[in-house]
């Protein structure tokens, strides 16, 4: 790809020039985004990054038109192709939006409509800006879903959201992005919280559109919003870092990535998770507090009008042990069984085979009834802690509620909240606040301190970092890791991220389609990993050949 050289004396593509928009009144700060200036070139990848708040996302809908009523911009222009978007009408927007700018949403789920098959989905895009011709949308429909790299696409048009993954769903709403062959492209976080091969994918299939275009012209222009500095490294030309609202730090990749000027920009490429260099505390050579010994679970997967049902082996004679104070990462992709290992172990769902002795007891055989004495010694921190907290519950509450149910006073209970709530960094007032009060990262201290209100010997991590802005993950991993240290628990941590496991974890399973393909400590796994499958992962981890504290060089290869 042609690096940005030259770029500054031809118009860009789209300018930011000057946008402010404010907040209404009550909010933490007077404006969304304050006087912000950017230019996207043709045939350039700018990556926004920042963490949640920044304005990354409120600059993104600005450009798109897709601001709430109540938050409109009160200084500025946006520039595409020398037309200020926030002077046009509403109709003259919507003839632009999709053919002339597409974006790729956050969350594909809720993007698109469970009610409607992905193939109609994207023929509705065709159909808004004028093409109703059916053979002309089918045979589009098919090459944007062939184009984006899904199976067998007369099959997987007439598929619902639902039975897609989240890679698959991810695709379908870049093929709708790029259905017009759109001059601007926004992706909006689109691969947090991929498997780091599924993202692989997502960045190269971006990377080639960016390159060619969809219709085999170059010259589109990527505004790439993320907070994973890795996949910076991996495809940005420029950078621009964003802070409460104010843009601080404008860049060359290779600039911002290795000699960043501001703060706040090293304070965020400090938080990469790293390999550690200093040696874990010991940890003491005595009885697993958690043992699994030949665990299996199969699921009977529906196969619908046209297909068998089948038997789907999401656990498949998996053995570990975990002793106190230890931290064992179970890594793998979507669909390889480390959340069913995780439900298995809280007795969330019945397994169909093995053992899982909990101080030498298999509480595998026991009832509910005769588990519940023993689910206070085993707590979970769930992934999405937005979904798991109940909204209609005070955070006091919701953390008090466990010990109130194994038989403390109110007043014990409630005091005991409150010292977890300082113990995981929150003020005194979040006793009385509401879980859509605070930040993803707030919700997931929550989660945290609702997990160790019971005193729990053993704590189940899914994925409790994954969807967290570089900064917040760094602070809930050092926490736990000191919580844990602290309080001697028995550390299970599933994640699909290899750089976190690297950082906090004493011993590592790798898991493929239900069964252990590879264990160790870090060092071993990443260092020499012995199964196929085991590098294939490490080497789809985005910026390989970027060293956060300044070393290798930041530049994509071309």
């Amino acid at each position: 790809m042609s690096t940005s050289m030259g770029r500054s004396a031809v118009m860009p593509l789209l300018q930011i020039d000057g946008l402010s928009i404010p907040i209404p009144g009550g909010g933490d700060r007077p404006f969304a985004v304050h006087d912000i200036h950017l230019t996207l070139q043709a045939g350039e990848i700018l990556c926004v990054v920042g963490e949640s708040g920044s304005g990354k996302s409120m600059s993104a809908n600005a450009v798109m038109g897709l601001l709430p009523s109540y938050m409109q911009p009160s200084a500025g222009r946006i520039l595409f192709q020398g037309r200020d978007l926030l002077c046009m009408a509403e109709s003259e927007l919507r003839k632009l939006r999709g053919s002339a700018i597409g974006m790729i949403f956050q969350e594909p789920l809720s993007a698109l409509n469970p009610l409607m098959r992905v193939g109609d989905q994207i023929a509705e895009v065709l159909h808004v800006h004028g093409i109703t011709d059916p053979a002309q949308v089918e045979r589009r429909v098919l090459e944007l879903i062939a184009y984006v790299g899904l199976p067998d696409p007369a099959l997987i048009r007439h598929a619902y959201p639902f039975r897609l993954s989240g890679g698959q769903r991810q695709r379908v709403m870049i093929a709708m992005a790029l259905a017009l062959e759109p001059s601007v492209l926004i992706a909006d976080e689109p691969t947090t919280a991929l498997d780091v091969t599924t993202q692989a994918q997502i960045l190269a299939l971006i990377r080639s559109i960016q390159r060619s275009g969809a219709d085999g012209k170059a010259g589109m222009g990527v505004m790439f919003i993320t907070h994973d500095f890795g996949v910076v490294a991996e495809i940005a030309d420029r950078v621009a870092v964003m802070e409460k609202g104010v843009l601080i730090e404008v860049g060359s990749a290779q600039q911002v990535l290795n000699a960043p000027r501001y703060p706040y920009t090293q304070r965020l490429i400090a938080a990469v998770p790293r390999r550690r260099t200093d040696a874990r505390s010991a940890v003491a050579a005595s009885a697993p507090v958690l043992e699994v010994r030949n665990l299996c679970k199969t699921y009977d997967a529906d196969g619908g009008w046209f297909r068998k049902k089948r038997a789907v082996k999401a656990v498949d004679g998996v053995s570990f042990s975990v002793r106190r104070g230890e931290t064992l990462g179970i890594v793998g992709e979507s669909g390889s069984g480390k959340s069913t290992i995780g439900k298995c172990l809280l007795k969330l769902i019945d397994i169909d085979g093995g053992e899982i002795l909990f101080n030498g007891r298999d509480i595998a055989a026991l009832t509910p009834r005769q588990f519940r004495p023993m689910r206070k010694d085993m707590q979970m921190i769930f992934q999405d802690p937005f979904a798991s907290l109940n909204p209609r519950h005070t955070v006091g509450r919701i953390v008090s509620d466990g010990p109130l149910a194994n038989g403390k006073t109110r007043p014990e209970a409630q005091a005991r909240a409150r010292e977890l709530l300082a113990l995981v960094g929150l003020d005194a007032s979040s006793f009385e606040r509401y879980p859509n009060e605070f930040s993803g990262g707030q919700r997931q201290r929550v989660g945290i301190a609702r997990a160790l209100a019971l005193d729990p010997q053993v704590l189940v991590a899914d994925e409790s970092v994954s969807a967290l802005d570089v900064s917040v993950q760094a602070q809930v991993l050092a926490l736990l890791h000191d919580l844990q240290q602290r309080l001697r628990i028995a550390l299970v941590f599933i994640t699909h991220d290899l750089r976190v496991a690297a950082q906090i974890c004493d011993s590592v399973l790798v898991m493929h389609q239900g069964q252990v393909v590879e264990r160790g400590s870090p060092r071993e796994i990443f260092d020499r990993p012995q199964h196929l499958y085991t590098r294939r992962l490490i080497a789809a981890v985005p910026g390989q050949h970027w060293n956060p504290t300044g070393g290798a060089g930041a530049e994509r290869a071309a």
